[in-house]
């Protein structure tokens, strides 16, 4: 991550908090804690006004940012809860851009309600069984291939545990029988094929079009499987 992408990511952190202590933000930064002492310093100098209090830590001075949208009380424990929905179905990689949107709306919300959200977000557990756990971090490429129409470099490990490369044009995700899945003309087979996303061991986006001219539609596809998803 660049200075300049760091200092956003500080300001934003800042603002989805009432106060935030520089080990907090080194340890979600990855930088040690002079570092972030530096960095305040930057964005004071830059006009923002991150202010500091005994004992609680950094602060951005109330009113310096107006919200660009109004987010009810309602709205923002509707996103919480659904955080750990997606903490229990969705990867790493959504995880990660879920957490951060959410940064965002706790950031043009006011002091008494980010109290009342993090009060909130204490009191709610999600457990999922072990089986269900996602370890891997695919969905979010995968989307960014399927809105592009470009072609993806699978290395794919099939139920025999055989392993093979296939370049893969994505039409579509699906969720059935508990598990992500991915819709792809597969152009060594020459046919539509359904890659289940635990078995892709690896996934490069080559920004590549399609080949086929013609793509079906998720839901043309989704007509053929043999389950109720």
């Amino acid at each position: 991550m660049n200075r300049i992408d760091r200092l956003f990511g500080i300001l934003t952190f800042l603002q989805s908090k009432k106060y935030v202590t520089a080990e907090a933000i080194a340890e979600k930064f990855k930088m040690s804690v002079r570092t972030v002492y530096r960095d305040i310093k930057a964005l004071n100098e830059q006009g923002i006004p991150v202010s500091f209090e005994q004992h609680k830590g950094y602060f951005i001075v109330q009113g310096y940012f107006l919200p660009p949208v109004s987010f009810s009380t309602d709205e923002a424990n509707a996103l919480l809860l659904m955080e750990r929905m997606v903490q229990g179905f969705a990867d790493k990689s959504i995880q990660t851009h879920y957490t951060s949107a959410l940064n965002k709306v706790q950031a043009v919300m006011r002091g008494a309600d980010k109290d009342k959200l993090e009060f909130l977000n204490k009191n709610i557990h999600f457990q999922m069984p072990e089986c269900f756990i996602t370890d891997f971090e695919y969905l979010s490429p995968l989307q960014t291939a399927i809105t592009a129409k470009n072609v993806v470099v699978l290395d794919y490990k099939n139920k025999k545990n055989e392993v093979s490369q296939r370049k893969v044009e994505p039409i579509g995700l699906a969720f059935y029988a508990f598990a992500w899945h991915l819709i792809a003309w597969c152009q060594m087979r020459g046919d539509y094929r359904d890659f289940k996303i635990s078995r892709i061991l690896k996934a490069k986006h080559l920004e590549q079009p399609f080949t086929n001219p013609n793509p079906i539609e998720l839901h043309e596809y989704m007509k053929d499987i043999p389950v109720d998803y």
